[in-house]
């Protein structure tokens, strides 16, 4: 520190604290928000930690300076979670037998018009006809909406409140079986279908995890509202991890091969991603390329997602960027690898 300037020993002071945080930041995919949730406060920053990290060493590089090593080491260490962050090249593998598999938050097919744009539904049902997933799984279902998607197999779930919306399934391959989970005290919901491809049967889930309810366009952060807004995302946090836990035990009964689709409301940095990702490959991080960015926003923010049994290969990812909700469409190019009985769990 001796030869640094006074601005660079203040430069390096934060650079501590933004690497000290990063690296405690690492622990909240173990800490469950029902046991700490100020990890999961502390997950979401992540991405932001991460760049700033990059920045600094990208700096103290150019000025030739041993700090460079402090944000280098704390990123090493992550470097896992950088894969999570992006995605240096993507996986082109195209076969006829892919499976194509899409999620979907469609926010009610623009029902309040929240974008100010003519026949937004309708664009919607053409992208995704035009696109033609095998399995389609959305979020924010609204059944008022009576336009044509061509799928012979469907599961739909409405919810009982107000908004008269919920969650749909449809499928180009037999559904031999479908559920709910109905989550309790929540609008929030995952289905799911056992479908039958061939000689093959396998699950799949759609899920829509707690939303955090931020708005960070209109919320007024005063001291009143600033402690409300951490109440309210506390018990987000909290409902999230409740929701996710009986996911995982409500999968765990099945004797299928599952896949998970849909709006987790959190990243890939959280407690309820690292749940749900148990054995199970996520399909941005084989397959995708860039940021992944689902959630129309400045920064970019991963918040869905499709994981697969590891007895799936994973052959493309992709994220639109079309601009008919808050959320883009992802979509995943899979298929079930030759073992004898992939369609059944090993014992």
């Amino acid at each position: 520190m001796k030869k640094l300037s006074l601005l660079d020993k203040l430069l390096f002071s934060i650079n501590s604290i933004v690497a000290a945080l990063l690296l405690i930041a690492y622990l909240a995919i173990y800490i469950s928000p029902n046991t700490l949730s100020f990890f999961s406060f502390l997950s979401l920053t992540v991405p932001f930690l991460i760049i700033i990290n990059v920045l600094f060493t990208c700096y103290w590089l150019l000025k030739l300076k041993k700090q460079f090593l402090l944000s280098t080491i704390i990123l090493l260490i992550g470097f896992q979670y950088i894969a999570k962050f992006y995605s240096f090249s993507e996986k082109k593998v195209l076969l006829s037998k892919d499976i194509k598999i899409m999620s979907y938050n469609v926010r009610m097919f623009n029902l309040y018009n929240w974008i100010d744009e003519k026949d937004v539904d309708k664009k919607i049902y053409d992208f995704i006809n035009e696109k033609s997933p095998d399995i389609l799984c959305v979020q924010e279902f609204h059944p008022s909406k009576k336009l044509d998607l061509k799928y012979p197999y469907k599961h739909i779930k409405i919810s009982k409140n107000q908004n008269n919306f919920g969650h749909a399934i449809f499928s180009k391959y037999k559904i031999i079986n479908s559920g709910s989970l109905n989550f309790s005290n929540s609008s929030n919901n995952a289905i799911f279908i056992d479908l039958v491809k061939e000689k093959d049967t396998f699950r799949v889930y759609n899920v829509h995890l707690e939303s955090l309810k931020i708005n960070p366009q209109k919320e007024t952060l005063t001291q009143e509202n600033s402690e409300k807004l951490k109440i309210r995302v506390e018990n987000a946090f909290k409902k999230q991890a409740n929701q996710a836990t009986l996911l995982l035990e409500h999968q765990q009964k099945c004797n299928y091969k599952s896949i998970i689709c849909g709006d987790f409301n959190n990243n890939a940095f959280s407690w309820v991603y690292n749940t749900l990702k148990t054995g199970k490959n996520d399909a941005f991080e084989v397959a995708g390329k860039g940021f992944g960015n689902t959630y129309d926003y400045k920064f970019a923010f991963r918040i869905d997602f499709i994981l697969t049994d590891k007895d799936f290969e994973i052959n493309n990812y992709k994220t639109y960027p079309v601009k008919y909700s808050d959320h883009f469409p992802i979509m995943a190019r899979i298929n079930l690898k030759q073992t004898d009985k992939i369609q059944l769990k090993n014992n």
